[in-house]
């Protein structure tokens, strides 16, 4: 059963920094080089339908991490998934003191209502966004390391 768990939360953890990698190194690039405002307007609509999801997916994964820490406590790798989960726990404060925020702003945002300072909102948002990736690529590698 603790076999099923680690692996289980292995894929979890390495699907979420897949999307959030994806999201960093290919499609904000690709929105952002799209013309006029359909740029702006892919984002808007990327916050919406992410920022639905990825708060569940955060929150799930920290748990099993949570649940993989506790039931393999006696095993060698047990360190590992702990810093692991503590760097989940800190994507997780990231998330909510930092990009939560801009996205809640940028996902009402549209070409007539957007604010002046649109740009620089969204460019603090990826630089947030890297750093979070950082750190949950961390904690993915942890969790690898842990697992073999």
């Amino acid at each position: 059963m603790l076999n099923a768990l680690e692996v289980f939360t292995t894929v979890v953890v390495g699907l979420m920094v897949g999307v959030e990698l994806s999201v960093a190194l290919v499609i904000n690039r690709i929105l952002d080089a799209l013309p006029g405002d359909s740029g702006q307007l892919g984002r808007a609509h990327g916050g919406r339908m992410l920022g639905a999801v990825m708060p569940v997916w955060y929150i799930g994964s920290l748990v099993l991490a949570a649940a993989w820490a506790v039931a393999g406590r006696h095993d060698p790798g047990a360190a590992l998934v702990v810093t692991a989960g503590g760097l989940l726990i800190l994507s997780v404060i990231m998330s909510v003191l930092l990009l939560v925020p801009i996205n809640n702003r940028g996902k009402t945002w549209t070409p007539e209502n957007r604010p002046a300072d649109w740009k620089e909102q969204m460019n603090r948002w990826d630089r947030y966004h890297y750093a979070r990736v950082a750190v949950i690529v961390a904690a993915f590698a942890l969790l690898v390391t842990a697992l073999t």
